[in-house]
């Protein structure tokens, strides 16, 4: 059965296993989830990520989760575009999280990036999730 929104199961993975303590999760690769996840790097909230070979064909992203003095650095993490309802987002209107705590994950015409350097690039896009 096809997974109808791979990039909220990965958020999901990501969000339960940090409420479990664990060190790393695992997700099915894609090049979204990829972009997604070289954003969270950057910004800090995760210690990195890398690509495995499941078997010829088959990828997996093992991401390695960020703590800080034992609590999950990633407080919260939800999906604000979902296949069923899609948000876009000009500019001017791009959402704070917490007034700028937080960083909200954009799609974008020039790639996948956080608001911050969308407003640097000046560009909007369908606004993918919302991270604090």
């Amino acid at each position: 059965m096809s997974m109808s929104d791979p990039l909220g199961d990965m958020l999901t993975r990501i969000r339960n296993g940090q409420r479990a303590g664990m060190g790393s999760v695992s997700a099915p690769a894609s090049r979204l989830r990829a972009n997604v996840l070289e954003v969270l790097k950057r910004e800090g909230y995760i210690r990195g990520y890398r690509t495995e070979d499941v078997r010829p064909g088959l990828q997996s992203l093992e991401i390695e989760l960020k703590y800080h003095d034992g609590a999950p650095v990633i407080q919260e993490i939800s999906r604000v575009s979902r296949p069923g309802q899609r948000v876009y987002s000009k500019i001017k209107e791009l959402p704070r999280v917490f007034n700028g705590l937080g960083i909200t994950i954009l799609s974008t015409p020039r790639g996948v990036m956080s608001d911050n350097e969308a407003r640097v690039a000046n560009v909007g896009g369908e606004v993918l999730c919302k991270v604090f």
